[in-house]
C-alpha cells in the first residue's frame, strides 16, 4: 500500500529557524509528554534529562534547540504559541531554575539538564534522548527521538511513515512523480485535482479549504512581518535585515493600512526585469529573517528553505496575475505539497541527511511544479518544471555559519525562488515528451548524491563556510 504524506505535513505551521532542529525537538517533546502520560509516570516525574546527538547537537545551540525542548516540555504548542511570549517563557525557566512541567507542575530544571554530545546515533543524525527521574532518583522513562526533516519526528521501532492513515484507500495512490503523471493523463485531471481528491478522504472540503487559507494567511502575514521589521538579527553574526530597506525602495511610498491591502499596493508598483527580481528577492529574505527571529512561518518544506514557495506565490499573485485570487493560492499550494511529499518519500528534506539540496532544491522543486500549473502548463509541464529546478541544485551542501539559519541559508531561499521561477518557464516552452531526466530519476539521483555527500556538509558546521568564516570574521 502507498504511503500517504497529506499537503499538511509537509506544509506545517511553526516556530524558527528550523523544522529538525527547533520545531521537531519540540514536538518530541510533546510526543514524550503524551507518551508518559499514557504510562501513567508524569505524576511521579521529579527530574528531566534530555541529550542531544550529532548534527541536532553541533548546531543546536544556532538553531535555538535547547529553547523549543524548552517550549515543549512547558506545554505550549508551536503552531498557537504567541511569539512574543517566548522570551519571557524561557528567561523565567533560566532565571528561577524551575520548569513548569507541561503547564501542570513545577519540577526543577538547570542548563545543564539539556546536554550536547557530538557523536552521532546510528539510525539518524537528529536524535535526542528524554530522561526522566522520580523523587528517588530513579530512571522511570527513558526514549530515543529522531528528527527527521520538516518537523516530521520518529522513534526508531517506527518506519518513516508518517501517516497513521494506511487503512484508507485512496483514489490516487502516489509513490512516485510517475504516478501522478498517469493518473492526471489516464482522468484528464490537474495536479491540483487529484492531490485535492486525495486529501479528500481525511477532511471535507471546507476543512481542506480552511487549512490551505490558515497556511497561506501565515505566510503572507511573515512576509508583511519581514518587509516590515528592520535591525539586526539575534545569534551574534550581526546580520542586518535587508528586507525592510528593498521593500522601502520597491514600493515608491505606497499607502496601505494592512497586509491585504499591502498586496494591491505591489501590484501598483513597476515591473521591470529587475525590479521583479528584486521584489521576489525581499519576499523570499523577508519569510528567513522572520524565521531566524524564531518568528511563525510556514515549514515548505522545511523552516530553512520557507521563504522560496510564498515568494513564487505571491510573483504569481503580484506580478503574472493581478486578478489572482484565494482558489489559484490554494491550488498553488496542493501541487507544491504533493511534490514534496514524492521527494520525502523517495530521498529526503533533511539538510542532516542530505545537505541543501533536500531543503532548498526541494522547495525550489515544489514552487516550479505549483507555478507551472497555475500559468497554464500541462501536469507532464509541472513534473518536468520540477526536475529542472532540482537538477540545478544537486549537490548543494548544507554548511550554515555559526550554527545560525542566516548565511547562507537566508540567500539561498531568494536564488530557490528565482531558479523555481526559471524552471517553469523553461518546461512551459519545452515539450516534456523531449526531457531526457525525468523528475523520478532527479530524486533517485539528489538521494545518491545525499549519501555520498561528506558529513561536514550536512548541517554539521564542520566544512564550508562554516569553517572557512569563522565567527571572528563576522
Amino acid at each position: 500500500m502507498s504511503q500517504f504524506i497529506s499537503v499538511f505535513d509537509m506544509l506545517k505551521v511553526g516556530v524558527g529557524p528550523s523544522s529538525s532542529h527547533t520545531l521537531g525537538p519540540w514536538r518530541a517533546a510533546q510526543q514524550w509528554i503524551q507518551k508518559i502520560k499514557e504510562q501513567n509516570l508524569f505524576d511521579s516525574i521529579n527530574t528531566i534529562k534530555v541529550d542531544l546527538y550529532g548534527s541536532l547537537s553541533l548546531t543546536g545551540k544556532g538553531h535555538a534547540t535547547d529553547l523549543a525542548i524548552l517550549l515543549g516540555l512547558s506545554g505550549t504548542d508551536p503552531e498557537f504559541i504567541p511569539v512574543e511570549s517566548i522570551n519571557s517563557i524561557i528567561s523565567k525557566i533560566k532565571d528561577t531554575n524551575t520548569l513548569f512541567f507541561n503547564l501542570e507542575k513545577e519540577i526543577d530544571f538547570v542548563n545543564d539538564d539539556i546536554e550536547f554530545h557530538r557523536e552521532f546515533l546510528p539510525f539518524h543524525s537528529n536524535g535526542l534522548t528524554f530522561k526522566a527521574f522520580n523523587l528517588k532518583k530513579e530512571l522511570i522513562s527513558f526514549e530515543t527521538y529522531y528528527s527527521i526533516g520538516g518537523g516530521f519526528v520518529i522513534q526508531e521501532e517506527n518506519n518513516e511513515n508518517t501517516s497513521n492513515n494506511t487503512d484508507i484507500t485512496f483514489p490516487y495512490p502516489i509513490n512516485k512523480a510517475i504516478d501522478l503523471d498517469s493518473y492526471c493523463k489516464e482522468h484528464g485531471k490537474n495536479i491540483s485535482e487529484i492531490v485535492f481528491a486525495n486529501e479528500n478522504m481525511l477532511r471535507s472540503e471546507n476543512e481542506i479549504y480552511a487549512k490551505l487559507d490558515n497556511v497561506w494567511n501565515t505566510m503572507l502575514e511573515c512576509m508583511y512581518i519581514g518587509c516590515h521589521t528592520e535591525g539586526i538579527l539575534p545569534g551574534g553574526l550581526n546580520v542586518k535585515r535587508r528586507a525592510f530597506s528593498t521593500h522601502q525602495k520597491l514600493i515608491k511610498g505606497s499607502k496601505y493600512n494592512n497586509k491585504e491591502e499591502w498586496v494591491s499596493a505591489i501590484r501598483s508598483t513597476e515591473v521591470k526585469f529587475r525590479e521583479i527580481l528584486k521584489w521576489v528577492s525581499c519576499l523570499a529574505l523577508s519569510v528567513n529573517e522572520v524565521n531566524a527571529s524564531l518568528g511563525r512561518v510556514v515549514t515548505a518544506p522545511t523552516n530553512g528553505s520557507a521563504g522560496v514557495i510564498p515568494a513564487v506565490l505571491m510573483y504569481y499573485m503580484v506580478i503574472e496575475n493581478h486578478n489572482a485570487t484565494i482558489e489559484h493560492v490554494r491550488k498553488f499550494l496542493l501541487v507544491a505539497g504533493e511534490i514534496g511529499s514524492i521527494f520525502k518519500k523517495n530521498a529526503t528534506i533533511s539538510a542532516a541527511m542530505g545537505g541543501c539540496q533536500a531543503e532548498i532544491g526541494v522547495s525550489s522543486a515544489m514552487a516550479a511544479a505549483a507555478l507551472t500549473e497555475l500559468l497554464g502548463g500541462t501536469p507532464s509541464q509541472c513534473l518536468e518544471a520540477s526536475e529542472i529546478a532540482m537538477e540545478h541544485h544537486l549537490g548543494l551542501t548544507c554548511d550554515p555559519i555559526g550554527g545560525l539559519v542566516q548565511i547562507p541559508c537566508i540567500e539561498r531561499n531568494a536564488m530557490g525562488a528565482i531558479k523555481a521561477i526559471n524552471a517553469a518557464e523553461l518546461a512551459l516552452e519545452g515539450n516534456p515528451e523531449d526531457a531526457i531526466v525525468p523528475l523520478d530519476k532527479v530524486i533517485e539521483t539528489m538521494w545518491e548524491t545525499a549519501k555520498d555527500m561528506n558529513k561536514n556538509y550536512k548541517e554539521t558546521s564542520e566544512g564550508g563556510l562554516a569553517i572557512t568564516v569563522g565567527l571572528a570574521d563576522c
